[in-house]
């Protein structure tokens, strides 16, 4: 089970971090072996893969429309993944999904996905 959190209403040009934790004992272990990801679906369109970071964090991908603006990062520890949003634009408003992949590194594999967390960029 994943738990994602921290979406809400901001206005373009903010910034916005998201949450992400595991919530169990079983998906601990299995966050802190793969990799974790972000994806976001806006109203009426498809799926878009958003950030990626490995098992040790040592390694992240981004989706082109958020590079340069969004990080991504983990503690590993607390189970935990985040997404920073500086920049923000209206259209960064999706739903955001955390998803965790069933390799160390990639999104090619995703296992579980999380319940999603709502984003809305006012311009």
């Amino acid at each position: 089970q994943l738990q994602a959190s921290g979406g809400g209403l901001v206005q373009a040009g903010g910034s916005l971090r998201l949450s992400c934790a595991a919530s169990s004992a079983a998906s601990g272990r299995t966050f802190s072996n793969n990799a974790m990801n972000w994806f976001r679906q806006a109203p009426g369109k498809e799926r878009e893969f958003v950030a990626s970071i490995s098992r040790n964090g040592g390694i992240t991908s981004y989706g082109d429309s958020v590079k340069g603006r969004f990080t991504i990062s983990r503690d590993r520890a607390k189970n935990t993944v985040y997404l920073q949003m500086n920049s923000l634009k209206p259209e960064d408003t999706a739903v955001y999904y955390c998803a965790v992949n069933r390799k160390p590194i990639g999104w090619d594999l995703i296992g579980s996905w999380g319940q999603g967390t709502e984003l809305t960029v006012s311009s």
